[in-house]
């Protein structure tokens, strides 16, 4: 199991040296978890190993928002001071995200020719 979390870790450093290098908007974690769904396909199936750490580590993910919840009450002030401009984005992406899953979903549901209209 130990190998099977380096494994996870390894992804995760390989993502945020891609984004680190090549200044790329796009957060490292989230690329090595595209690096890490990658390697999946391209093996065709999943290791066991690293399907028990993923299992453990999403049993304790409560613990990974602790380090969050600290940054908010240690910001505490400031983020009362920019409430507003943090509610209008959290209202925009919101919006935006049912509006594009609404198109994305459409448009999946077009190409297996199941768009029929209720």
């Amino acid at each position: 199991m130990i190998l099977a979390v380096l494994s996870l870790l390894l992804c995760q450093l390989l993502g945020e040296v891609v984004s680190q290098t090549w200044a790329l908007p796009v957060p490292g974690p989230v690329l090595g978890m595209v690096l890490l769904a990658g390697l999946l396909v391209w093996r065709g199936r999943l290791n066991s190993d690293i399907a028990r750490a993923a299992d453990f580590l999403l049993g304790h993910l409560s613990l990974f928002f602790v380090p969050a919840a600290v940054g908010v009450m240690a910001n505490g002030a400031r983020i009362a001071r920019e409430c507003v401009p943090i509610c209008v984005a959290i209202l925009v992406s919101t919006v935006l995200t049912i509006i594009v899953s609404a198109l994305v979903f459409q448009a999946v549901m077009r190409a297996m020719g199941r768009d029929e209209q209720p």
